[in-house]
């Protein structure tokens, strides 16, 4: 199965950058399409960013409207890690930053989630 370990989050002032890690174990992660999702204190989890399977060629990410412009999802397949860097970080970005990697049906795996970090913006 795929376990997800999260790292990066913290405190950090509006207008300034974080860089999430996300290190994947399990089976084949490139055959894994990945997600950054976030949840807020009395709000729904919603996905930030979502980057498809390491091998597809082109731009395969995708953006929340909220942080088009100022997060970027990569991932580094030879290091089986998923990143979001947030720059121009805003009071309301502020939330609990779960990895999320994508159920494979065609081989049996079910989609997978960290156990989240927390991001806080503020001054």
């Amino acid at each position: 199965q795929v376990q997800l370990v999260e790292s990066g989050g913290g405190l950090v002032q509006p207008g300034g950058s974080l860089r999430l890690s996300c290190e994947y174990s399990g089976s084949m992660f490139m055959m894994n399409a990945m997600g950054w999702y976030r949840q807020a204190p009395g709000k729904q989890r919603e996905m930030v960013a979502h980057i498809g399977r390491g091998f597809t060629n082109g731009d395969n990410t995708n953006y929340a409207d909220s942080v088009k412009g100022r997060f970027t999802i990569s991932r580094d397949n030879a290091k089986n890690t998923v990143y979001l860097q947030m720059n121009n970080l805003r009071p309301d970005d502020t939330a609990v930053y779960y990895c999320h990697a994508d159920a494979r049906p065609w081989d049996g795996i079910p989609d997978a989630w960290g156990q989240g970090t927390l991001v806080t913006v503020s001054a």
